[in-house]
């Protein structure tokens, strides 16, 4: 499997367009651009079913948070405050850079 563009990086603020926690604006913890997919905070909450081990000497099911695609999120713009697309432009020192693809702000620091 080849690597995929994601334009989606951790920490970025992203609205979930799809799914079952639809609507929801939430921080990017983690992603694997191997499989596209990205750990957004409280979002896809699954429960798993542990046994006791040497890490955790008690047992149970335990919450958390699971992978959802890429394409199921939108980069929120800061300035106009919407899940926008997001478009690329090479800056004059040739720094790569994200832009909002509504309002042309700059989305990188």
């Amino acid at each position: 499997m080849e690597k995929v563009r994601c334009r989606i990086k951790k920490d970025d603020k992203v609205k979930v367009v799809a799914g079952k926690d639809r609507g929801k604006i939430r921080k990017v913890l983690s992603v694997d651009r191997k499989h596209n997919r990205v750990m957004v905070e409280n979002v896809n909450i699954v429960k798993r079913h542990q046994k006791p081990g040497q890490q955790s000497r008690q047992g149970g099911i335990i919450e958390g948070e699971a992978p959802i695609h890429a394409s199921n999120v939108m980069l929120m713009c800061s300035k106009c405050a919407q899940p926008a697309r997001i478009r690329a432009k090479r800056l004059e020192d040739g720094k790569k850079v994200r832009i909002c693809g509504k309002c042309r702000e700059l989305l990188d620091t």
